[in-house]
């Protein structure tokens, strides 16, 4: 009889730690609630100074400082746009999510151009929020699969070099510092070079089928300028000449076939 089979104990994954920062004390404890029954970790701060310091004072891993903030617009001392900046400017590259009463499109532009990656309005369902919170950690996961919506392999278009695996994108051999999103969009462009995407494909891309922000039925053609408006400008700032994202007027973007250099529309 042979010896007994190595029983290993397998690790189960860390939950999700998620932050919240809200000074209504009722809404940010009933959301605590809400996600520690769904399985998440929680954290929660009534104030954008406690968040801060919280990453201040903690470890560089996601484990330690949180996997994703749910943020607050409207708090005294330091708004929420504010406490982006800082997170942003502190290189703190945590998905932020603001979940706010705050629902006019100037609102959410600023919220996406400052470098969130979502813009949420409170009376929405916590379903809803759950799923958006599942989404956006999904492309945050180095892990995934082409067939889970992941970018696929490398890409070469022009003076344009794309490298999956580190998110990393090159523009005439100079670092273009995109977000992962950013880079997914890029990313999916560039792989169909010289075809027109859709808007509702590129929203759908970032925010997962179904999903609508903004207002009317149209709402998310304003989503997804505002996240091309942000990448155009990051490659200008490499490159002031750059315009391979062209706009195809009223119905979406193409990636120029061979990073073309025309004067771009802003659409």
């Amino acid at each position: 009889m042979g010896a007994p089979a190595e029983i290993r104990a397998v690790e189960a994954p860390a939950p999700v730690h998620v932050l919240i920062v809200d000074d209504d004390s009722l809404l940010r404890e009933s959301l605590e609630q809400n996600l520690i029954d769904a399985g998440f970790r929680v954290t929660g701060f009534s104030n954008g100074p406690d968040v801060l310091a919280h990453f201040a004072s903690t470890t560089p891993d996601r484990a330690g400082r949180g996997d994703l903030i749910l943020l607050d617009w409207k708090m005294p001392e330091m708004n929420g746009i504010e406490v982006l900046k800082q997170l942003r400017d502190r290189k703190l590259d945590v998905p932020v999510v603001f979940l706010t009463v705050l629902s006019d499109q100037i609102y959410e532009e600023a919220a996406l151009l400052g470098g969130a990656v979502d813009f949420v309005e409170k009376s929405r369902s916590f379903a809803i929020l759950r799923r958006r919170i599942e989404l956006i950690l999904d492309r945050q996961d180095p892990s995934e699969t082409r067939s889970g919506g992941a970018p696929g392999g490398a890409v070469e278009v022009g003076p344009l070099e794309l490298d999956p695996g580190t998110s990393r994108a090159l523009w005439r051999g100079e670092r273009v510092d995109l977000t992962l999103t950013e880079f997914k969009i890029v990313h999916h462009l560039a792989e169909r070079a010289g075809t027109d995407i859709r808007y509702r494909e590129i929203y759908d891309l970032v925010h997962g089928e179904g999903f609508i922000a903004g207002a009317g039925d149209d709402g998310y053609r304003s989503n997804v300028r505002t996240f091309i408006k942000r990448i155009r400008q990051k490659f200008r700032d490499v490159d002031a000449d750059f315009a391979a994202i062209e706009t195809y007027t009223g119905f979406g973007y193409r990636w120029a076939s061979r990073g073309g250099q025309d004067k771009p529309g802003d659409g």
